[in-house]
């Protein structure tokens, strides 16, 4: 039996379904992990009986994860804090961690999305409340679902920072033999990968939910990576980052699978069902609802075309239908799928 390597303590915030699937990843790597929850009676269930039954039931965690309420204790001594909280709670929750956050700490998070009111990405959100350099920052993102990763199953990321020594520090404490895990020095072109792609999944679930075939999700995916890279590229990113795991392994992984949230909600969104009711019902924070009304904004503050978004929002904030969004995407005027010609 092979003997795994004590690495020290790491702290994961909060206690979702990724940050747990990725606790247990560290867990599992030989850190001593605490799992910060505001609730708590839901970390004296995840303690009591070994399971976090409200996000990922039935799958046992490991002995060396404890789950906490503290703050403090969670971040005392932790080599490593990792920071999933949903983009809409991310500065509160830096906030709270500040104070107790050791200065040699390496800063993860994997986040997916931008802050609504103020359109900057989660590592900018980090930096500015926790007083560290954003380059020292890394992002963890790729094609992963937290229900395949807390069982094992083969998964492959990418973590990106500008200061390569912290992506490879993250490597480290990351891999293992089904968590494959790979470096990149984009962080902008992952972050907005990982934020944009969730709208395209949202679309996603629309087409199939409204019946269409396997010709209409391969133009979705396709003229949305477009999206994704015209975005990106205008804020800055390689746009070979777009070609890799955080965009079209990402894009397609959310697209096509049932696990993603946002495919679901898109899904339900078909059938007519209000917006207030789909997010009642998945219990869980929708990413791509919030990320649709950011990136709006985005597109017209760097002057990009994104019409499937903008189609999304109108479905979402605007009441429009999405048989008619499927129309007016359908018949947009003509012109030349490489971006250069026009």
């Amino acid at each position: 039996m092979t003997t795994v390597k004590h690495k020290g303590r790491a702290a994961v915030l909060v206690a979702g379904s990724w940050g747990t699937a990725l606790a247990s990843v560290l867990a599992g790597n030989g850190y001593d992990v605490q799992l910060w929850t505001r609730s708590a009676e839901h970390a004296e269930q995840m303690n009591r009986a070994r399971t976090n039954e409200k996000y990922l039931p039935g799958v046992a965690l490991p002995s060396s994860l404890h789950a906490t309420t503290d703050m403090q204790e969670a971040l005392r001594g932790a080599g490593l804090a990792l920071f999933v909280a949903p983009s809409s709670a991310m500065r509160a929750v830096a906030k709270q961690a500040a104070p107790y956050l050791e200065d040699g700490t390496l800063v993860v998070h994997a986040t997916k999305g931008f802050e609504a009111e103020t359109l900057k990405r989660m590592t900018t959100v980090l930096s500015e409340e926790l007083n560290r350099s954003a380059e020292s920052i890394v992002v963890l993102s790729g094609p992963s679902h937290a229900e395949e990763v807390i069982r094992k199953q083969p998964t492959t990321v990418v973590v990106a920072s500008a200061d390569l020594q912290a992506a490879e520090q993250a490597q480290d404490a990351f891999m293992s033999t089904y968590f494959r895990v790979y470096t990149n020095p984009d962080v902008v072109g992952v972050e907005v990968a990982g934020a944009i792609k969730n709208i395209i999944a949202l679309g996603a679930g629309l087409s199939d939910g409204l019946g269409f075939g396997d010709n209409a999700k391969a133009a979705l995916l396709t003229r949305g990576l477009a999206e994704i890279s015209r975005l990106g590229t205008a804020m800055g990113a390689n746009p070979l980052t777009f070609a890799g795991l955080a965009g079209v392994g990402d894009l397609v992984v959310t697209c096509t699978s049932q696990h993603s949230r946002n495919w679901r909600a898109g899904s339900m969104l078909a059938d007519g069902t209000p917006l207030e009711e789909v997010l009642e019902r998945m219990g869980m924070v929708v990413e791509g609802v919030r990320t649709t009304r950011a990136a709006n904004e985005l597109a017209k503050q760097y002057d990009v075309q994104m019409p499937i978004t903008a189609e999304l929002y109108s479905v979402l904030f605007a009441n429009n239908s999405p048989k008619d969004a499927v129309l007016n995407l359908m018949g947009r005027l003509k012109t030349h799928e490489i971006e250069q010609l026009g």
